[in-house]
This record gives structure tokens, sequence and C-alpha cells, in this order.
């Protein structure tokens, strides 16, 4: 589309959003041609088939994508046609494509006065179709939609109606004349409003007035009533919700040039689909009040050992109460964060500022903290065993490389975050170089360092490499991640 001005654009892709509702109506498969040119002083020397749409009420004439193909102009007179008249085109016969032959009609798209596009209508002819009273009143309301392009008032831009989220044509359909009074009503939107109390015919009822006289809670949304909802005058989607159903309903009015003649009304029974967020809903929030009761829980534990370390005489297991104090805690932050989450997942890198936190207020040692990449969403199993880890190496860092420092130089502790789509490495990295030489992580005592290879290897399915470089000590974790 790239001769068509930005606004030209929007226009062409709103149409794009809404014109399934066409194609269904239509039982047509359509394309739409973008007229090709060097530039808009120039007639254009073809088209190209920039976007086509099959329909789910009949079966498609075109085996092949045509997105891409292209047309010289001459080609096809009446496409041209359309293009520089304005007018809706239809060849006198039926064209052969393949084995199938079909009804063409060519729909120019009006923008500021302009034709800056033609949409062609195909319908298979081989499918036989019985002339019921649902297809002629789907036929003839595409032929007003059709006319409704060619004229610019279609596509819908009232962009807050969400008209991609919007009922669909085989979900329930109802036409209204310029008064509101049902003409027609489709199977299935009979069948919705029999859910929500309606058992009585629908034809030459006003809608409104049914939707009011089955509206058990005697108000409707916007403080507007029904009958003005429904009347067909202006675009409308709202949601009716009686004590029996809840209908999505999308009113659309029909005009030929700026008379109104009518409205369409789409409508779906989406009870089931409320019902299932409904409990989606309770769930989730059922789930984050047990992360935060785990929270509240793990708090308190913390709070007795931490109580208990100060009653503790023997120095050994005061420290030991303190960094059970340190792992409980950490696990906290995790649970902490989730109570926050509509999923199970974390964004680590918050939780990691809170455990920086803590390591900071804990220590008197002069250090520059630093950070190289971004953990970003991480599911909570994984969050639980990387925070307890990570507490782990940077107590281990700081402890025995910075707070046991005789020096006045400031130390640097960095960790560093490579993410790709499968795989995560994370290194904590002191510049204290304090790691013996004759160090193994098999044979190690240091109980923090037996949790943090433990939780790597078993529960993240990873590897943990301890190591000095260029006079710092790396403590190095690689784990799969999804």
């Amino acid at each position: 589309m790239a001769n068509l001005s930005s606004a030209e654009q929007t226009h062409i892709s709103a149409l794009l959003v809404q014109w399934r509702m066409l194609s269904d109506l239509a039982f047509s498969d359509l394309v739409l041609w973008i007229p090709q040119r060097k530039d808009r002083k120039n007639w254009p020397d073809g088209f190209i088939a920039s976007a086509q749409i099959r329909p789910t009420t009949a079966a498609t004439v075109f085996s092949n994508d045509l997105v891409g193909s292209k047309i010289n102009w001459g080609i096809n007179p009446d496409l041209d046609q359309a293009l520089s008249s304005g007018e809706i085109t239809k060849p006198a016969s039926l064209q052969k494509f393949g084995e199938v032959s079909a009804k063409v009609e060519h729909i120019p798209v009006t923008f500021n006065a302009e034709v800056i596009a033609v949409i062609s209508r195909y319908q298979n002819s081989n499918l036989g179709r019985s002339n019921s009273k649902l297809e002629s009143n789907y036929q003839e309301i595409a032929s007003i939609i059709c006319q409704m392009v060619a004229n610019a008032n279609f596509p819908i831009t009232q962009a807050n109606y969400e008209l991609e989220t919007a009922p669909r044509v085989g979900d329930g359909l109802i036409r209204l004349d310029a008064n509101g009074q049902v003409l027609f009503a489709s199977p299935n939107a009979r069948s919705a409003l029999n859910r929500v109390g309606w058992s009585s015919e629908l034809e030459q009822q006003n809608l409104g007035k049914v939707f009011d006289s089955v509206n058990q809670q005697k108000h409707a949304p916007s403080d507007d009533t029904y009958k003005n909802l429904l009347n067909g005058k202006s675009v409308q989607r709202f949601e009716f919700n009686n004590k029996s159903a809840i209908l999505d309903l999308l009113v659309i009015p029909l005009q030929i040039k700026q008379d109104r003649i009518g409205a369409i009304v789409l409508l779906n029974n989406i009870t089931e689909l409320r019902s299932r967020d409904l409990a989606l809903m309770s769930k989730e929030t059922t789930i984050k009040e047990i992360h935060h009761r785990v929270k509240n829980n793990l708090q308190t534990v913390s709070a007795l050992l931490r109580l208990q370390a100060r009653r503790v005489q023997d120095p050994t297991a005061a420290a030991a109460l303190e960094e059970a104090v340190r792992r409980v805690s950490s696990i906290a932050l995790v649970h902490e964060t989730l109570t926050k989450s509509s999923a199970e997942l974390v964004e680590f890198d918050g939780v990691y500022e809170l455990i920086l936190a803590n390591a900071i207020g804990l220590t008197s040692a002069d250090i520059e903290f630093t950070k190289s990449g971004a953990f970003g969403v991480l599911d909570s199993k994984t969050a639980t065993n990387l925070a307890l880890i990570l507490t782990e190496l940077i107590h281990n860092a700081i402890e025995h490389g910075f707070e046991k420092e005789t020096s006045n130089k400031t130390g640097k502790l960095e960790v560093l975050i490579a993410k790709s789509e499968s795989t995560m490495k994370v290194q904590v990295k002191d510049s204290a170089g304090k790691l013996p030489k004759e160090f193994n992580l098999e044979n190690a005592s240091n109980l923090g360092m037996q949790i943090v290879s433990n939780l790597v290897k078993n529960e993240l399915n990873g590897a943990l490499q301890i190591y000095l470089s260029d006079g710092s000590t790396i403590a190095e974790i690689n784990f799969p991640v999804n």
C-alpha cells in the first residue's frame, strides 16, 4: 500500500478488520486490489492483490491465495471501470476460475471522495443455493454494505467498539427497519433471545422493547434504554445480562448514501465464556491469596528464627540461624511478587532488586554493585530457586570477599545476565578474587555452596562453575528456560 497516504492506509486497515462480515453475508470470496502507479498524478498501470478473505458460510472459489498477484490495466475492464467511475460494476456473464464458475462484482473503496482501492467479490455459482429467507436477507444486506463501501459509509470507524472481537454473522443476526422493528432474525439469533427469556415471534416486534421486557434487572447499560440502544440509528456495542444468559450485541446502521434504511444487530451468546472468565478470576484470586498467606507465614518463620538467633549464645549457632532467616526471606520475596501477578509468572528483576537491597543492608563493606542484562519474566518455580541461589552467591561474595577486606579500596560486585530463548547464564563476579586456588566445588564444605549446587543441578537442570578470571571470582550458572 505504498501508494496510499497514512489516512488511506488506516481506512483500508479498518476495512480489513471488518470485511469478514461482508464475506459471510455475501457467501463470497473477497479480494482487495490496490492500484499501482508511479505517483498520485499518474493513472494506474495495474492492480496488486493486497488482501483476501474466504467466507465461512460457503465454499471458496479459489484454492490458491491471490495475495501478491497482479493485473495490468486493460486486462479486466470491469475492474478498471470500478476504479475510474466509482460505481459498482458487474460482468454480464459468469467467470471461470479453474473448475469453478463464479458471479463477480467489483466494489470501489471510496475515501475522502476518491476511489483508493477496489474489492472484488467472487460468489461460487456451482453450489445451487436455495433462495431461503436467510440467504435472501444475507444477500440483500451484503448488497447494501457493498454500496456503503462505495459511498464511504463503511467500514465503521468507531475504534472504541473493539470490532475485532465483536459477534460474527454466524453467531446470530437480526435485521431491523428504520423504526427498529425486526424484519428478520436468523435461527441462532432466535435461540439467543430464547435463552434470555423471549419465546414469542420476533418479526414485527420492536427489538428494544423485546430486550426491555426480558430485562430482569430493570436497567440498561450507560443509563440508556434498550429502545434507544437498539433503534439502529448509531453504532452500539454492549452486553445484555440477566439471570438466564449474557449476550454480546453489535448494532450497525445500514444506509444508502445519506439515508438510513435500517440496521443489523449481530449477537452472540457468551454466557459460557463469561462463566469461564469468572471461574478463572476466582482461581486467580485464590492463588494470589495462597501466595499472600505463604508470604506471611514465611515472614513469621523468619521473625521467629531471628528472635531465636538473638537468644542463642553460641556464635556459630546464631550465624546459622541468621543464614536461615536470609534464605526464608528470599523465598518470601518471590511469593510477595506472585501476590501482585495475574499468572504464575514473576518479573524477576524486581525480585533481584529486593535481594540486593537486603544484602546491602546486612553489610558495612564499601562495595559498588552493578548489573548487566535483565532476567525478565520467569515461572514461579524457577524464580524461587534462582532467588535462593542469588541470595547465597551474593552473600557469599560479600562475606568471603569484602567483609574481611582490610584496605580502604572500594570493592566491586557485578551480576551479569545473558538470556536467549532457551537458556540463561548468570554470573556473580566480585573483584576481591579471594577464591582459594585449591577450591573444589565437589568437596566444598560450605553449606551455602552445597545449597546452590543442589538447586542448580536438581531444580534448574543446570550447571554451576566457580572460578578465578582476571583477578575476580566468578560464580556462573547456566540453565534452560522456557
